[in-house]
């Protein structure tokens, strides 16, 4: 049996996204840019804004207020960058967290580079912001707040609502990287004060390449890239059509189906929760309540997550010990460090994230295996 379980890096297109991307590769197949003298363009471009609808309909935003990107690293960057090149001659600073991703934390790195100034939030145990210390560390100089929506090893929800509060009371621009929460949990940028937040089509059974950045109507922003006037001037570069007619029926699918997956992934992690409160020496990360509904990330005593998932791997499952950008890293998690995990715990970590096309007898059967490997190699000591 063949049992993935690493839909945090990931998931599967799904069938019905599949089926409406295709014909743009053999049919629809014109640049949009060409749509004021070809008939076929100007079907691929009415295509293309009606996806771009159909995401905008999943955040509660506009159409116009949705631009395709390459993904979710693309977008992070733009975000960060493009609101520090609109304020270049201002050059003032940044909020965010040590626990985002690598995607934003290198952007960060960049623009200090840059001249600009960043400031680090303190996040608790289970790596969740303080709202409060938001609001004493914006001064009249800040620029931008960028805070995740939800981590992507530990699935921590972060209060991105009160966050956003206080930024529009400050009038400082919001972004959230919504990577890991794009179409599984609900989000209304309206309700949640976001100004910008970036999506990434796989990570929500759509196709690979493809993302959006949301920028509220109004915000300051410039391009990060040089070249032709795509994306009403603010992003460069041919459209991926098949990517961006795929992202709209991910979306919209996502929308539809969203209390339904929620439920039923929640049944099968809390499922194999109750299972796990009967090992000895396993340890859940992130916050108890406020996750991800199909996250999972647990520390185990006396075995190293390197064995484990060759263990689980060699019997066709797949999980993973942490990030898919950094999975080929032998450092420990820069996450699990900052929330402050002992240290003999950094190496025996892994992440279990389910998906909607996950089964029942898919985690009964990953538990049998995944118990096994916990007696094997804790006999061997």
């Amino acid at each position: 049996m063949y049992v993935y379980l690493n839909n945090a890096a990931t998931t599967r297109v799904d069938g019905r996204v599949l089926y409406r991307f295709s014909k743009f590769f053999r049919n629809l197949y014109e640049n949009p840019m060409t749509s004021f003298y070809s008939p076929g363009a100007k079907e691929v471009e009415a295509e293309i804004e009606k996806a771009r609808k159909e995401v905008a309909d999943l955040i509660n935003a506009s159409r116009k207020e949705i631009y395709f990107t390459s993904g979710g690293t693309e977008s992070d960057n733009w975000a960060i960058k493009g609101v520090c090149l609109a304020n270049w001659e201002r050059k003032g600073e940044i909020i965010s967290t040590p626990i985002e991703h690598k995607a934003v934390l290198s952007s960060l790195e960049t623009v200090r580079k840059w001249g600009f100034s960043v400031k680090f939030l303190h996040v608790d145990r289970f790596g969740m912001v303080d709202p409060d210390e938001v609001r004493k560390l914006i001064t009249g100089r800040t620029i931008l707040i960028s805070v995740m929506h939800a981590n992507n090893e530990i699935g921590t929800i972060e209060p991105i609502k009160e966050i956003g509060e206080i930024a529009r009371e400050k009038g400082v621009i919001f972004h959230t990287d919504a990577v890991q929460t794009a179409a599984h949990i609900p989000i209304d940028v309206e309700e949640m004060n976001v100004d910008l937040l970036s999506m990434s089509a796989h990570k929500f059974y759509g196709p690979k390449g493809v993302g959006a950045l949301y920028i509220r109507e109004g915000v300051k922003i410039e391009p990060f890239m040089d070249g032709g006037h795509q994306e009403r001037g603010l992003r460069a570069g041919t459209h991926n059509v098949p990517g961006i007619i795929g992202m709209g029926e991910a979306a919209k699918i996502g929308l539809s189906e969203m209390d339904k997956e929620m439920r039923e992934v929640l049944e099968l992690k809390n499922y194999i929760l109750e299972r796990f409160e009967k090992i000895e020496g396993i340890y859940i990360n992130g916050h108890p309540e406020k996750r991800l509904p199909g996250n999972i990330n647990i520390s185990i005593e006396g075995v190293k997550a390197e064995k484990m998932l060759l263990y689980l791997g060699l019997n066709g499952i797949i999980v993973s010990a942490g990030p898919a950008c950094s999975a080929k890293k032998k450092t420990p998690s820069h996450v699990l460090k900052t929330i402050g995990i002992p240290e003999d715990l950094y190496f025996n970590t892994i992440r279990i994230s389910l998906g909607k096309f996950n089964t029942f007898e898919e985690i009964e059967y990953f538990l049998d295996v995944f118990e096994a490997g916990i007696r094997e190699f804790r006999n061997k000591k």
